[in-house]
């Protein structure tokens, strides 16, 4: 085993597991704000699997992201979803764009429960999921964000 070197803290893409409600939280910060249409969202039944494609926005940049602000393409996926329920979203319009605010778990029957992701605009996505499994991971390379501005974001 060899230790870490200087070179390994290069910018590299995120890829990401949660676990647990705390594991949740850390993607949760880093998808805050993130956008995305209302068609980039998939649940794939019979592979229990619930899916979305992000322009989620760079917070993990610290001090440089108020510099050069940046997004980057993410896909932010969910296993062992057994049902899916939506409020406040209207998908039929392809023009519909959604904003991630929040990802949080609630406990039903250890270790099942409901994923919670609430949007802007008083929308919400409930996952009913048999156990917290979700993956983060960016599938582009980081752009210019267009409003070329840094969200408000509680540090």
């Amino acid at each position: 085993m060899t230790d870490a070197r200087f070179e390994d803290g290069r910018e590299a893409p995120l890829n990401l597991g949660a676990l647990d409600a705390d594991d949740l939280q850390v993607i949760s910060s880093l998808c805050q704000d993130a956008v995305l249409p209302a068609a980039e969202m998939k649940w794939e039944r019979r592979a229990h699997r619930f899916a979305l494609l992000l322009n989620r926005f760079r917070w993990e940049e610290g001090p440089a992201r108020a510099v050069s602000p940046e997004r980057v393409q993410s896909v932010l996926a969910f296993d062992t979803v057994t049902a899916v329920a939506s409020n406040g979203i209207y998908r039929g319009d392809a023009d519909t764009v959604l904003s991630l605010l929040s990802v949080t778990f609630e406990p039903t029957e250890a270790p099942a429960g409901h994923i919670l992701l609430t949007l802007a605009g008083d929308g919400a996505i409930r996952l009913t999921v048999e156990a917290v499994e979700a993956t983060l991971k960016d599938v582009t390379k980081p752009y210019m964000a267009p409003s070329k501005k840094t969200p408000d974001h509680p540090d």
